[in-house]
């Protein structure tokens, strides 16, 4: 971390004060966290586990560390409903997720590349109450998309995957081609990546914000394609002028925490992302 890094990093705990000490302690003590002051208004947007924070953990241990850490909303990936899941496993996988008092809004990512996965998706994301496909489509496959969305109304947010995509490195790279579609076709924008191509994530957000339908937040060590996974807080990824974003352009959907260090012990990184978010927004 360099000195700059560090600096702004220690002068945003300073301004944050008691707020990201109250968090973090919540979190410790296995609570759930506090709501915010009674005279702050009440943000639209709800912060969510995406679970491939949690890949090596079955859906018990998963939805045990989303209640630890106060999470009230995830989107499973296929480690924890598999995709070739029967009606009454997706019925068992909904009625436990209901149980742990957890709102279960989308799948993915999912591969949405060919009309069988297409078919597929949609078929799963209605029998388990999504609202969401987080999903990784090729461009061509769009129109096959659009009609899906039409007829079963669940949104597909396209995930970017930085260095490497070639498709959808950043939502603003395909921003002109996605809306030429139905307004439930958008983005689920993932900050990490874009940060990887060197992207500022808070003026991509703004750009593209009426395709911005779900969210994924992380740290990243560089801006760069090296850059890895990091607690939120300690990367280079401006994390309040991002969440003040998300406040401006009015953002009602989910902020999920994709944690990806450190995937045999996820719940120390995942609990110090979360107490340092909850911070910043009890301090903006």
């Amino acid at each position: 971390m360099t000195n700059n890094k560090k600096e702004s990093r220690r002068a945003f705990l300073k301004t944050a004060g008691i707020g990201t000490v109250v968090s973090l302690a919540s979190l410790g003590s296995g609570a759930v966290p506090t709501a915010v002051a009674a005279d702050r208004p009440r943000r639209k947007f709800q912060l969510a586990l995406a679970s491939y924070t949690t890949r090596k953990f079955d859906l018990d241990e998963t939805l045990a560390m989303a209640n630890r850490v106060g999470l009230e909303a995830i989107c499973l990936k296929s480690f924890h409903l598999p995709l070739d899941a029967t009606p009454e496993e997706i019925a068992a996988v909904v009625a436990k997720t209901k149980d742990a008092g957890i709102t279960l809004y989308g799948g993915g990512v999912i591969g949405l590349k060919n009309q069988q996965q297409i078919d597929q998706a949609f078929d799963y994301a209605k029998a388990a109450g999504m609202t969401k496909i987080i999903g990784g489509p090729t461009p061509d496959m769009l129109p096959a998309i659009d009609k899906k969305v039409k007829q079963y109304d669940i949104q597909v947010c396209i995930h970017n995957h930085g260095p490497g995509d070639t498709h959808f490195p950043t939502p603003e790279t395909a921003y002109d081609l996605v809306k030429q579609f139905d307004e439930r076709i958008g983005f689920c924008h993932d900050i990490g990546h874009t940060k990887r191509v060197g992207g500022d994530p808070a003026a991509i957000t703004k750009k593209c914000a009426d395709r911005i339908l779900d969210f994924h937040i992380k740290d990243v060590t560089e801006a760069t394609k090296s850059g890895h996974a990091t607690p939120c807080g300690r990367g280079v990824i401006d994390l309040p002028t991002m969440l003040r974003t998300l406040d401006e352009i009015d953002y009602q959907g989910y902020v999920a925490f994709e944690y990806e260090e450190n995937a045999d012990d996820p719940l120390p990184g995942l609990a110090e992302s979360v107490g340092y978010v909850r911070g910043v927004l009890d301090s903006i």
